[in-house]
């Protein structure tokens, strides 16, 4: 948060009438804020050699809430002006109605900032990027003449934001993103797979366009292309599996982190309601949700309501210790607020979202762990995957996994999901390697309609008695 002038974004709104109108709209509410966005975005998107995409998109706008009890009214526009602010107030008044409501305190000001003040989208020229992709695309049909298709693809975008409270509080902040990723289609014997990589954060552009760093995901593409085309279908039953560390973290955010939101808790209506200080996991299972890492794709110096960001324990040792909270669900729960209040945009209403979930690692070596597992699956990478917040059963796709029989990683698979459900999954955990990471920065989420930029991660983990989709065993 900074204390710079408050930024009309080029309107002819200023302060003063902005925070009356506020103060109108939020007269006998709990809570409230004015929240403007101005977002700036790139992407170019190269397929076989030719640029199939380059597209620039550019907005800004408003919105105002009003909120009491479980009742929030909301309004948005693109057009920042007194005359739109004023239609705004009388919609959200709607949610106030005649009784009064004592306003919430104000999140806490925070001077921390987790990522530069820098526009990716100025990194480099539109031509420069052009010819990075060209490279890439050269570089990995000179690696393998097997290559039948390259997909390279760059995004940049800033955001910038200003919240206002009834207080008369402000919070700035700037967000970059920028992101690479690159897939490849390989053709052998009148067979043919693919494979992807990507990276990105809270950062420039300019590092991601660097040989030293594009190179490598381009091989790693490559190889697993490579591995895929030599497997053979999964088998199917209920086996034991081995995670790999990193980006399987994806199946933890999805099988228990939208189960540990606030308001699925508050409603009753997760998996995991009703269960705060029970043991929900395994001996040695500690799961985060932190938004303070300097950054990462997920972070935020402050939520979408003005809370700083957080490093929240939500499981630690096996218990269930704390959910993830905007101000609402926090306020109606009795709890603090975690700083996970997000929103897509400026049209879309804040809730609570998870940031950077990770499973924090344990004493076991990964080769230890895979040695353990008698006849199962060691899986590597994951695709899509989809989950119900009630029940916690979930269904996930391989895009690397191996046979494992005594100890030993035999053939390469295709075709595997592994399905069950999250709080099942979190008692079944039985070996927690000593090698957490976090993925490359590719996490997107979705809920409600609406999508936000996540990080994910975990150690190499064992998991007994999940059941494998694929051929009949």
């Amino acid at each position: 948060m900074t204390d710079a002038p408050f930024r009309p974004f080029e309107t002819h709104l200023d302060e003063a009438a902005a925070l009356a109108r506020l103060r109108e709209a939020t007269a006998g509410a709990e809570d409230g804020e004015l929240f403007l966005e101005r977002r700036r975005g790139e992407s170019l998107v190269l397929d076989d050699a030719r640029i199939r995409t380059a597209s620039y998109d550019a907005s800004e706008g408003f919105g105002l809430r009003a909120v009491k009890g479980e009742v929030a009214g909301y309004a948005h526009s693109t057009e920042i002006s007194e005359a739109a602010l004023k239609r705004a107030t009388d919609t959200a008044r709607l949610a106030v109605g005649d009784g009064g409501g004592t306003l919430a305190d104000a999140p806490t000001r925070t001077n921390r900032h987790l990522y530069a003040e820098v526009d990716p989208l100025a990194d480099a020229t539109f031509a420069a990027k052009i010819d990075i992709l060209r490279e890439i695309d050269a570089y990995a049909r000179a690696a393998d003449p097997r290559v039948v298709q390259v997909s390279a693809s760059l995004s940049a975008s800033l955001q910038e934001i200003e919240i206002l409270r009834p207080e008369g509080l402000r919070f700035s902040d700037m967000r970059p993103m920028a992101r690479l990723n690159v897939s490849v289609i390989l053709e052998e014997n009148g067979r043919r797979e693919s494979a992807g990589t990507g990276a990105g954060g809270r950062h420039g552009l300019a590092g991601l366009l660097e040989p030293s760093h594009w190179k490598p995901m381009v091989d790693e593409a490559l190889r697993i292309a490579r591995v895929n085309l030599s497997a053979v279908p999964a088998p199917a039953g209920m086996m034991d599996v081995v995670l790999g560390p990193g980006w399987p973290g994806i199946l933890l955010h999805e099988a228990i982190g939208h189960g540990l939101e606030g308001d699925f808790n508050r409603k009753g209506t997760s998996a995991f309601a009703g269960l705060m200080g029970k043991q929900i996991a395994s001996k040695g299972v500690t799961v985060l949700d932190d938004g303070t890492l300097p950054d990462r794709r997920g972070s935020i110096t402050f939520d979408d309501e003005g809370t700083a960001s957080a490093r929240n324990t939500l499981i630690e040792d096996g218990i269930l210790t704390g959910y993830m909270q905007d101000r609402q669900n926090a306020r109606l729960m009795g709890v603090a607020p975690t700083g996970n209040g997000r929103r897509e945009s400026f049209a879309h209403i804040p809730m609570p979202r998870m940031t950077n979930t990770y499973m924090l690692g344990g004493s076991d070596a990964p080769e230890a762990i895979l040695a353990d597992l008698k006849d199962g699956i060691y899986a590597v990478g994951f695709g899509g995957g989809q989950v119900d917040i009630t029940s916690g059963k979930f269904v996930f796709s391989c895009t690397e996994a191996y046979r494992v029989r005594n100890g030993q990683v035999c053939e390469a698979l295709t075709g595997a999901t592994l399905i069950g459900d999250g709080a099942t999954a979190l008692m079944g955990i039985r070996g927690i390697g000593n090698d957490m990471k976090l993925d490359p920065g590719i996490g997107n989420c979705g809920k409600a309609g609406q999508w936000v930029p996540v990080g994910v991660g975990q150690p190499t983990l064992m998991i007994g008695g999940l059941t494998v989709g694929g051929s009949k065993l």
